[in-house]
């Protein structure tokens, strides 16, 4: 079976009227390629814009007899390839007959398994060129109605090629020409017009999916964000790409799979671009994106904004509460992405300073003495709460409760989260200005953040001055108003963007404002976080042991 080489994705390709195909037919002493049988005929044809450039031609000496059902089938006979040369004399002229062109042939698995085990046996590399299979073209758009199989002469005859197929290398390789251009011919209406989209016009894509292709040509090949959009001008649908062209292309393939998005394609009547500088501005939008239009094809949460938190209550009867909001003085954990997951966490703080309350999500009244202590548990040092829930885990798994010791592991995990994240977006929430920059194909990579967040970013090229495009970013940028720390003043996933963005490697901060340093405690949460991911893909059942390989 021969691999098949196609495009990478980022690959545009040109016109089909500008690419050069060699359509190959082969004939042989039997069909396994590399087995004992051997070529006993090639045949070629090159041709462009429905021109032919030339062809190639000549017997093959196997090296063998040539069976007498073959000498039937293809009137070749074993005087006949006596004098002819044999295919290490032959394959250096074929491969630079073929060098940067497409391959074609009807059945290609069976002409190129050939070819490439003659190069193998004679010592030459395989050249690697794109092939195209003319029967993987028919199925995809003959129709059993017009004809009963996809043989060559059936689809010869269908399409009336001026040369009739006779198992001979070079008329078979004739015919098979004139196939090619009656089934582009056919593809071209379904969106199949540059060299890229032979690559999956074979694939079993129904026809009305595969001519909603053409929604994609016009589609720059830049990073950001796409939406789909539906009859009514609703968004069905948004994505960010590195390659908003190429990425919109896969959704009218077979590489989609996704039973809704499938759903998605055939509704929607457009696509529109949103172009980004770079791909964490691409990220932010689209999350803003999806908040504003909570497209119904997609899976990630349509509301973003609606965070819980946990707020330590101070006055009156000392507890703790999950609310939607922040209040500025109290200190909170968060946010969390549901009022359960905020209760989790919140029962995991409580359970550290009173282990005798029952687990329950109504009653977290707190002793006014340790409300110094949870404070610091909240927003400095979890250490009591990690110690308390590691002795309690210990202790059901010793006596072999471990559905109660996973779902201490789970509460543990939860509050770690969003100690970490508070503990992390508060102070970029109370930074009015932050400028950083991280090196990019040369030059800069820069963003401005305000409030924890994207205010503006940018790339300055190389051989640019990152410092007035660094200024220039400043004085564009958006205007954010202050919000209520530790909230930030958009939403908490777009901070969590930022500050992945911000702790990724190479990142140095340019100018930074505000009344306290960009900072988190030490022995805070973040501390915590590796034993916060181990927990959770112990959870999911992912960590290894220590036997395994």
């Amino acid at each position: 079976m021969p691999v098949v080489v196609q495009p990478t994705l980022d690959a545009t390709g040109p016109p089909l009227s500008e690419v050069t195909f060699v359509v190959v037919d082969l004939e042989t002493t039997g069909g396994r390629a590399g087995g004992g049988d051997s070529i006993t005929e090639i045949g070629a044809v090159k041709v462009r814009g429905g021109e032919v450039l030339g062809e190639f031609q000549t017997l093959v000496n196997p090296g063998v007899p040539v069976p007498a059902q073959i000498t039937v089938l293809t009137g070749i006979t074993n005087a006949m390839v006596l004098p002819a040369p044999r295919i290490d004399e032959v394959l250096p002229a074929f491969l630079e007959f073929v060098r940067g062109a497409v391959l074609v042939a009807h059945n290609a698995p069976f002409d190129i398994g050939f070819l490439r085990a003659a190069a193998r046996a004679t010592g030459h590399p395989w050249p690697g060129n794109q092939v195209v299979d003319t029967v993987r073209l028919a199925r995809a758009v003959v129709t059993r109605d017009e004809v009963p199989n996809h043989k060559l002469s059936t689809l010869a005859g269908l399409f009336r090629a001026e040369v009739t197929p006779d198992h001979r290398a070079l008329s078979d390789a004739r015919a098979t020409v004139d196939v090619l251009h009656a089934l582009l011919g056919r593809l071209a209406g379904a969106g199949v017009t540059h060299l890229e989209d032979l690559a999956t016009a074979g694939d079993n894509v129904p026809m009305d999916v595969r001519r909603k292709r053409s929604l994609a040509d016009v589609l720059p090949e830049s990073p950001g964000v796409y939406l789909f959009v539906g009859p009514a001008d609703e968004v069905l649908y948004v994505g960010t790409s590195k390659n908003l062209r190429s990425r919109v292309r896969t959704y009218f393939t077979a590489a989609e799979t996704r039973k809704p998005i499938k759903e998605m394609v055939r509704i929607a009547h457009d696509v529109r671009p949103v172009v980004c500088a770079t791909e964490l501005e691409a990220q932010v939008r689209e999350l803003r994106l999806i908040a504003q239009h909570t497209p119904r094809y997609n899976k990630r949460s349509k509301f973003p904004q609606r965070t819980s938190w946990v707020r330590l209550v101070e006055t009156g009867v000392p507890r703790l509460s999950v609310v939607r909001d922040v209040l500025d003085g109290a200190a909170h954990l968060g946010p969390f992405s549901s009022r359960s997951q905020a209760q989790l966490a919140a029962m995991a703080l409580l359970s550290a300073f009173r282990p005798d309350v029952p687990g329950t999500r109504s009653a977290m009244h707190l002793d006014a003495l340790d409300l110094a202590a949870v404070r610091d548990a909240m927003l400095a040092d979890p250490e009591r709460v990690v110690t308390a829930h590691a002795r309690a885990i210990a202790a059901m798994t010793t006596a072999h409760n471990f559905e109660a010791a996973a779902a201490l592991r789970d509460r543990l995990t939860v509050f770690l989260r969003g100690a970490s994240r508070v503990q992390r977006l508060g102070p970029l929430a109370a930074t009015p200005e932050l400028v950083a920059a991280r090196p990019h194909e040369g030059g800069w990579e820069i963003v401005v953040v305000r409030h924890a967040r994207l205010a503006a970013t940018g790339i300055a090229l190389r051989g640019t001055d990152p410092v007035a495009v660094a200024e220039s970013l400043r004085a564009a940028a958006e205007h954010v108003p202050a919000p209520c720390p530790p909230a930030p003043a958009g939403l908490a996933e777009e901070a969590e963007l930022v500050l992945a963005w911000l702790e990724s490697p190479g990142v140095r901060l340019v100018t930074l404002e505000g009344p306290s340093p960009w900072a988190w405690p030490v022995a805070g949460a973040p501390a915590h976080a590796d034993l916060a991911r181990t927990a959770e893909a112990v959870r999911r059942h992912t960590v290894p042991g220590p036997d395994a390989a």
